[in-house]
């Protein structure tokens, strides 16, 4: 007598651990913004030390982009739109 194949879903964990991923803010390197504009915005809006907001423009600048933020989806939907209504191209994407 054959037995009917047993069903295999996918661990409860591995679902929750992807809808659980973090979000990120990446702002990207422009033309038009000065360094030091970059970084202020980074301390007003961000809330970063001025050391931390002057190596994250450093990345931006170097090497085309960095992570500012990191946190919930809404979260990081809220910094973006602050980001962009100060004039720099930011985006999110789920960090994997």
């Amino acid at each position: 007598m054959a037995t009917a194949p047993t069903r295999q879903d996918q661990p409860v964990e591995d679902v929750v651990a992807a809808t659980d991923a973090p979000w990120v803010t990446i702002v990207w390197n422009d033309p038009v913004n000065l360094m030091s504009y970059v970084t202020l915005i980074f301390q007003r809006v961000l809330g970063h030390p001025r050391p931390r907001a002057e190596a994250l423009m450093l990345d931006v600048h170097h090497k085309g982009r960095a992570t500012v933020s990191v946190g919930t989806r809404d979260a990081m939907e809220a910094d973006v739109a602050k980001l962009q209504a100060a004039g720099l191209w930011a985006t999110m994407a789920q960090d994997r």
